[in-house]
């Protein structure tokens, strides 16, 4: 029997199940079926909180229409030797491409976490599979392959048709999504291995990223039948790109490797690059993130902290010195001042006990004795500008409750009046 014939007695049987009045029976258990498997997807989403995992949330998406399957395909079973049970064998294929619709798009969710565009390419995701799903119901699959396969021309000595490039972008897209997804879920496991240095996980999750990415590619490539000689033109005239004109991005791209390998800099670090200090908040392939405790952050080269000097502030050790200067006046208790300040600094809750502070007398300026106080912090991520200040504030306050003076400068100014000459 032809395709045609099979097509055109699908559509008499459903015609005449249509007019058969037993068809209203077919039409409430597919209702029947659909509704239960809506209750049972509601119930799944109450029991499992979004985001708990990712078969938890796969699970969450696919409840509706794989309990649909089962139940329509059961029920279909349990009707068919009563009646005819068209419909119901209409449902099934229907239910199966939602289940693949949302299976892709889950993975595409997975894979591309922050992509707004998944939002209006899941209707088109839908209307494709569902589209090519209509053609298989009807047997016109065929005749539209035989359509595409009649398309065809030549790049070099390969030929290749329209349905050979629509078989290769679905197959190298579904096969490059589900090695990201993959890619991620070994992500999620490295960055809760807490005993493993953070930018070794880091490097672990870039290079199972890339080597993923690079067999699926020429996995789907070989699956389609495209022979990857083909490509060797492409891939030497990228070898002469790289060579000259993406040098920088090259050298960036191998240096962050090598911060991440031999972990000069990490994550959290109080780094100073030429004028820019900042924290490391975050380091990839082509440039490091530093972000200033005033809120600014600065986009690094990484080939720039590979060649020149870099001041790791927390490199070995994350304590620091910080200091501050106050100035007392000539006829001040230097001793009791000096003592104040050691007093001021001990109250603050950042200040380390062990080094303690310590005041030094610096200088005897024009119009003060010149004390710095110097104290040590373990905690410079958060800020050096802020202990300072609370500590310039409680030796003001403590200064002032001694009777200390902090002098200011002054001028005296006299006016020398000549006597008239006789």
């Amino acid at each position: 029997m032809s395709q045609a014939s099979e097509a055109l007695r699908l559509f008499n049987d459903l015609r005449d199940d249509f007019r058969d009045p037993d068809f209203i029976w077919q039409v409430i258990a597919l209702l029947v079926c659909l509704a239960a498997a809506f209750l049972i997807e509601r119930w799944w989403r109450g029991r499992h909180v979004e985001g708990a995992g990712r078969l938890s949330d796969a699970g969450s998406r696919l409840a509706f229409p794989l309990t649909g399957m089962v139940l329509v395909g059961l029920t279909r079973l349990a009707l068919k030797p009563f009646f005819h049970v068209n419909l119901l064998k209409l449902a099934l294929p229907l239910l199966g491409s939602m289940a693949l619709v949302r299976s892709v798009v889950f993975v595409l969710r997975q894979a591309f976490p922050r992509a707004t565009w998944l939002t209006a390419w899941e209707r088109i995701i839908a209307a494709v599979v569902w589209s090519w799903m209509a053609l298989y119901i009807t047997d016109l699959a065929p005749y539209a392959i035989e359509a595409l396969e009649q398309v065809d021309f030549a790049i070099g000595k390969q030929r290749f048709d329209l349905w050979t490039i629509s078989h290769g972008v679905v197959t190298v897209f579904l096969t490059v999504v589900f090695a990201l997804w993959v890619a991620g879920v070994i992500e999620a496991r490295l960055m809760r291995v807490e005993s493993m240095d953070s930018s070794l996980r880091i490097v672990g999750i870039r290079v199972t990223r890339a080597l993923l990415t690079v067999i699926a590619l020429v996995a789907s490539l070989s699956l389609v039948g495209i022979d990857m000689t083909a490509l060797s033109v492409f891939t030497g005239a990228l070898g002469v790109g790289l060579g000259f004109g993406l040098q920088k991005i090259a050298s960036n791209y191998v240096s962050g490797f090598i911060i991440l390998l031999d972990r000069s800099i990490r994550l959290g670090n109080i780094v100073q690059v030429g004028s820019d200090v900042g924290q490391v908040t975050q380091i990839t392939t082509r440039y490091t993130v530093l972000k200033h405790p005033g809120g600014t952050e600065f986009i690094v080269p990484n080939e720039t902290l590979i060649s020149s000097v870099v001041q790791n502030q927390s490199y070995s050790d994350t304590r620091m010195r910080l200091t501050t200067v106050v100035g007392v006046a000539y006829d001040s208790d230097i001793d009791l001042a000096m003592r104040l300040m050691t007093e001021a600094a001990s109250a603050q809750d950042r200040v380390l006990a062990d080094p303690p502070p310590k005041v030094f007398l610096t200088q005897f300026a024009d119009s003060s004795i010149n004390l710095e106080l110097g104290f040590w912090i373990s905690d410079p991520e958060e800020g050096k500008g802020n202990v300072v200040s609370d500590i310039n504030l409680a030796i003001w306050r403590i200064f002032r409750a001694h009777a200390i003076e902090i002098p200011f400068p002054q001028r005296e100014v006299r006016l020398i009046q000549e006597k008239p000459a006789e």
